[in-house]
């Protein structure tokens, strides 16, 4: 019996102008599809040019700059559309989504979309349900009381995950999915019996416990910050397509 863990998977990964999920914009992206572990996998760039200026910060991390996207990146609106499309592409097709840290990234494109097409990354998933797997989730849930960081560099440390090219779409999308299969591995036990549809579900719970656990801990530290429980995509807000 092949386990969802040895199957096929897809993954997603944005490179953006910032952190900030309502007002940042996506300059890179990619998906990435590999059918069994071991196989090649095959991987979907994309090159953006946002239209705003690239702060000096955002292309420190991904090595983006306002002139090579000026020169060689798309305008934003086709973008989107054909990263929604292979999204729902792959969904329809019964593979997984691998997203980590997925209210970032999936957040992050339903902006865009209301943006730029007046349109809403939900509406693509209307017969075909997103199931997606963040490895963010499942470590902190599987793992829960490990110390450090867990930062896609850190989790593929951990679960010895080659990661090249780190802050390249495409090679940090590939590396997410490799961590969730060796988490697969390592967990056999206790994911073994789970669909994705049920991972999907059980994460959103997850997740919402983990951020009521980090808003605990700042709270207690006195830091003046929010964590949102949402799992997989944050509820929009009126500003997000201004």
């Amino acid at each position: 019996m092949t386990y969802w863990y040895e199957g096929p998977l897809a993954a997603f990964d944005t490179e953006t102008t910032g952190v900030d999920v309502e007002t940042d914009r996506i300059v890179s992206a990619a998906v990435v599809v590999q059918d069994a572990p071991g196989f090649r996998p095959r991987v979907h760039r994309w090159l953006v040019n946002p239209g705003v200026p690239v702060p000096q910060a955002a292309t420190t991390v991904h090595g983006l700059t306002d002139e090579h996207l000026q020169r060689n990146g798309r305008w934003p609106a086709p973008v989107m559309y054909e990263l929604a499309e292979e999204l729902a592409e792959q969904s329809a097709l019964g593979r997984p989504l691998v997203v980590m840290n997925a209210p970032f990234d999936l957040t992050l494109l339903d902006r865009e979309l209301r943006r730029h097409r007046a349109s809403s990354l939900e509406r693509w998933f209307e017969a075909s349900p997103l199931r997606v797997l963040d490895p963010r989730v499942l470590d902190k849930h599987l793992d829960r009381y490990r110390k450090g960081r867990r930062t896609l560099t850190d989790l593929c440390a951990h679960y010895d995950v080659a990661l090249r090219d780190a802050h390249d779409a495409a090679a940090d999308a590939l590396a997410a999915l490799e961590v969730v299969r060796a988490l697969g591995r390592r967990f056999a036990a206790r994911l073994e019996p789970l669909t994705p549809a049920e991972l999907h579900t059980l994460q959103t719970g997850w997740h919402a416990a983990q951020a009521r656990g980090l808003q605990a801990w700042f709270a207690r530290s006195g830091t003046e910050e929010t964590v949102d429980p949402s799992w997989p995509l944050r509820p929009d807000l009126p500003a997000a397509a201004a």
